[in-house]
């Protein structure tokens, strides 16, 4: 059975950080591209990160400088670094593959990211 299982989340205060975790099982991790999404309420999900099974990474404009993305093959893992959050991040975090418009693996249950002060 594959899970996605995200977990990481909180309250902070613009300005700080958070690491996100997103640990897959079900699948053999190694074989897939990856990203981070994220959705407020009433909006379409947006991707935030991804990275190619070969370590090379991308960002939308609004978070590159701030973020990060990483995987750990071995932890069937993946991370997303967080630093200078501001408000607008406030959204649910979720981890999936690097697809679209239909994503195969089933999405987790994400993780609150509220930036407020």
């Amino acid at each position: 059975q594959v899970q996605l299982v995200e977990s990481g989340g909180g309250l902070v205060q613009p300005g700080g950080s958070l690491r996100l975790s997103c640990v897959t099982s079900g699948i053999d991790f190694r074989d897939y591209g990856m990203g981070w999404y994220r959705q407020t309420p009433g909006k379409r999900r947006e991707r935030v990160a991804t990275i190619t099974r070969g370590g090379r990474t991308d960002y939308t404009d609004s978070v590159k400088g701030r973020f990060i993305i990483s995987r750990d093959n071995a932890k069937s893992t993946l991370y997303l670094q967080m630093s200078s959050l501001k408000p607008e991040d406030t959204a649910a975090y979720y981890c999936n593959e690097d697809a679209g418009p239909t994503w195969p693996l089933p999405w987790g249950r994400g993780t609150q990211v509220t930036v407020s002060s």
